[in-house]
C-alpha cells in the first residue's frame, strides 16, 4: 500500500494549516492593495512598469484567485504553480540584486520569497488533500 493510500490526521491536518497559511498570505498581500491601491501603483511605477494601476488591479485579482482556490482546494496545484512563478517574479522584480546595496534587508526578502517559492512548488507537486477540496473534474484526477 502506497502513503498517499492511507492519508494519516497528521498529514491531513498538516495539509490543511498549509493551504491555510498560503491563502492568509495572499489575503493579507490582497487586503492591502485594496486598501493602497494608489500606493500599490506607485511601488510598481518605481520599479519601471507601464500601466501601474491596472497592473496593480491585475495584480489584486490574481491574488484573490489565488485565496479562492488555496482555501477550497479547486484547481490547487496549477494555482501553486501559477503563484510559484507570481512568487519568482516579485522576488527578482522588488528584492533582487539591484536593490542589496541600496538596502541589505531586500537581500532578505529575497531569500524570503524562495523559501515561499519551494512550499508552493511542494504543495503543487503534493495536491491539496482529500479533505474540505472541490474536484473541478480535470482529466487524471481522482
Amino acid at each position: 500500500m502506497s502513503s498517499q493510500a492511507i492519508q494519516t490526521p497528521l498529514k491531513t491536518a498538516a495539509i490543511l494549516i498549509g493551504r491555510l497559511i498560503f491563502a492568509a498570505v495572499f489575503l493579507m498581500a490582497v487586503s492591502f492593495k485594496f486598501m493602497g491601491m494608489g500606493a500599490t501603483a506607485g511601488y510598481i511605477a518605481a520599479a519601471g512598469f507601464p500601466f501601474p494601476l491596472f497592473l496593480a488591479w491585475c495584480a489584486a485579482l490574481l491574488e484573490c484567485a489565488l485565496v479562492v482556490c488555496f482555501l477550497t482546494g479547486a484547481f490547487f496545484s496549477q494555482a501553486a504553480l501559477v503563484a510559484a512563478v507570481y512568487v519568482l517574479f516579485l522576488g527578482f522584480t522588488f528584492h533582487g540584486p539591484g536593490h542589496w546595496a541600496a538596502n541589505q534587508d531586500e537581500f532578505g526578502f529575497f531569500v524570503d520569497h524562495f523559501t515561499f517559492l519551494a512550499g508552493l512548488l511542494f504543495a503543487a507537486a503534493n495536491g491539496p488533500g482529500r479533505v474540505l477540496t472541490l474536484n473541478p473534474g480535470w482529466p487524471g484526477r481522482a
